[in-house]
């Protein structure tokens, strides 16, 4: 690791902090010239925020380095839960003040992912609306899978696909397992019959997703109020419905005030499931929000089928716990990139 990572890293958990605090921290073997260099470097490109002059001076990330420095998932999670450094709370600072004074994608990831919303777009003015249909079933059928199985559903791939297509469960499975897979459906029938149903991202909408998606399913209806706890966390989101019902408006206008597409879906995608604004469903109706918004602007949708439910779960974890979103939003790329190149 680069010596101006590791400053990085130390801040993230110790700030603000001193000059000498952080070369004891990182073990820095160099001058303090060196060591001061490489800070004033950081806070010129914008990572490292300055406080104080003189032997007063302490350093601490900017909101630019908080949400998108890069952090090691194999290392945060060799700690136990009880072990790992945590926001435990709801960071009433994120949506209000800390995302919108960041660009999430960087310059060459928007030339990538645009270069890919390009090639899609060629694609499908080359399919007739049937073939167009059959790619958004299939692509349908493999999220509806992968979403569920994240949430622990056993059904296979095929399995899944004979439900979707014949009607036909798989033996050994629970009935509330293809109930699960056939909201999947629905929902996203309901977003290709409506696609600009997300054009502008509202409360009601969401709720509207998360009542298709739990259709039949023993899942309270509409903002939850009282607590949920989550697995393997330590974070504990709002239990106050005013709190949540007002931290779902927050990220609607923030969603909504994005000029970029990319970074309106994956901020849907991450925040919804932050917020944790239902008794359960939660990243099952974030995932389909997600899309809906994709699909609303001409973009591809994503069906998540390659990447892997533990890779996943810990990169939600790390933006739970850390409000740190490099992770997930290297998954969110890849799963672009491979949804415009597998489908269409």
């Amino acid at each position: 690791m680069d010596t101006l990572r590791k400053i990085l890293q130390f801040l993230h958990y110790h700030q603000p902090s001193s000059r000498g605090e952080i070369a004891q921290g990182i073990n820095f073997e160099g001058s303090d010239a060196s060591l001061k260099r490489l800070i004033t470097a950081s806070v010129q490109s914008g990572d490292i925020m300055v406080e104080g002059k003189s032997r007063a001076t302490r350093y601490r990330l900017s909101a630019q380095a908080h949400l998108l420095m890069p952090l090691n998932l194999d290392t945060y999670f060799q700690q136990e839960i009880d072990e790992r450094q945590v926001q435990t709370s709801y960071n009433f600072e994120l949506i209000r003040e800390q995302i919108p004074s960041v660009r999430i994608f960087n310059d060459d990831e928007v030339e990538r992912l645009q270069d890919l919303q390009a090639e899609f777009s060629r694609h499908i003015s080359e399919l007739t609306e049937n073939e167009y249909r059959k790619e958004m079933e299939r692509l349908g059928i493999d999220l509806s899978w992968k979403s569920s199985q994240i949430e622990g559903n056993t059904y296979s791939l095929l399995e899944t696909e004979r439900l979707l297509r014949e009607s036909k469960t798989a033996e050994g499975k629970t009935k509330e397992e293809a109930i699960m897979l056939l909201n999947h459906k629905d929902a996203l029938r309901f977003i290709l019959d409506n696609p600009d149903y997300l054009q502008v991202l509202t409360v009601g909408h969401i709720e509207d997703i998360h009542q298709l998606l739990t259709k039949d399913l023993s899942v309270d209806k509409g903002i939850r109020h009282r607590r949920v706890g989550i697995t393997g966390t330590n974070y504990r989101p709002l239990d106050n419905e005013f709190q949540i019902r007002e931290a779902m408006q927050d990220m609607c206008d923030l969603v909504n005030s994005r000029n970029c597409v990319f970074e309106k879906a994956l901020l849907a995608l991450l925040l919804l499931s932050y917020i944790q604004a239902f008794s359960d469903g939660n990243k099952r109706t974030a995932r389909i929000t997600s899309n809906a918004i994709l699909m609303a602007n001409g973009y591809c949708p994503i069906s998540f089928r390659t990447v892997d439910s533990v890779d996943y779960k810990k990169a939600m974890l790390m933006f739970y716990e850390q409000n740190n979103l490099y992770a997930f939003k290297q998954i969110f790329i890849e799963q672009f990139e491979f949804a415009v190149r597998e489908y269409f």
